[in-house]
């Protein structure tokens, strides 16, 4: 297997890469990663979050998608697995000690300084709104980490089309506790295939804006959430649907968003 060859990497060495590739000493970042990519490093998953740790210092706060799969259930941060697709360093990492996590549906977790901050706003409809997670992260001008995977699991892009107000917007529900029951909650969101916010990477390519280079064994790419905001917003003014695939892909979550432009607004 080609993946056999490849040598472990220490802890030190992955922390090394990182203040290579540009994370902020002291800063905030917000972590997308497949370890699958990454591996081999030293110590697996935690020996990851370790490096991750090392390169911001002491001052600095490490921020992760926290959320759970199942949205007929109401979500408990000190219990819930996270969604399988978020991969195992998130659900690693919701569980070490001194970190703290969401209480509701569209959690992340986060560890540091600003990981109050990050972590204290009640449930937001629809999940990526300003007073979210990612919006914390935006406001603390924290920088987004995608290593090992591409611009499609970018969340600060569904941030930013939200702050333009795009017109679509499809039906979603996340169950929550009540006095003590479960209960339903409707919203509307912002949702569709993310395979073409890879226009975000060419925009920030061509600017210099997102830095590239090697972490453990993957691609790492490196940019403040601010310019990923800016270049959405860049984008979206030029076509507010811009991000979804046109008709003739045939891709039904792009088609269901883009079916919803037009229809009549029921929910919340």
């Amino acid at each position: 297997m080609a993946g056999a060859a490849r040598g472990e990497l220490s802890t030190p060495e992955v922390a090394d890469q990182l203040r290579a590739l540009g994370v902020q000493l002291g800063g905030v970042l917000l972590v997308h990663t497949s370890f699958r990519a990454v591996r081999p490093v030293e110590g697996g998953p935690a020996g990851l979050i370790r490096a991750l740790q090392a390169a911001l210092g002491p001052d600095g706060t490490l921020v992760m998608l926290s959320s759970a799969a199942d949205d007929d259930v109401p979500f408990d941060p000190a219990t819930m697995a996270v969604t399988p697709d978020l991969g195992v360093v998130a659900d690693t990492f919701w569980r070490l000690p001194g970190v703290m996590r969401s209480d509701h549906p569209f959690a992340f977790a986060a560890a540091g300084a600003q990981a109050a901050q990050i972590t204290a706003d009640p449930l937001p409809l629809p999940p990526h709104i300003p007073e979210s997670p990612v919006g914390r992260v935006y406001d603390l001008n924290g920088q987004v980490l995608l290593l090992g995977v591409g611009h499609d699991v970018n969340t600060t892009v569904h941030l930013a089309e939200l702050l333009f107000g795009v017109p679509y917007a499809v039906p979603r529900y996340c169950t929550v506790l009540q006095g003590g029951r479960p209960v339903r909650v409707d919203y509307l969101e912002n949702d569709h295939c993310t395979e073409r916010f890879a226009l975000v990477e060419a925009w920030l390519q061509e600017r210099g804006l997102q830095r590239e280079g090697p972490v453990g064994h993957a691609r790492a790419r490196l940019m403040r959430a601010r310019d990923v905001v800016d270049g959405a917003l860049a984008l979206l003014a030029g076509d507010p649907l811009v991000f979804l695939h046109p008709s003739s892909a045939a891709c039904v979550q792009c088609d269901a968003a883009r079916s919803s432009v037009n229809a009549p607004r029921v929910g919340t």
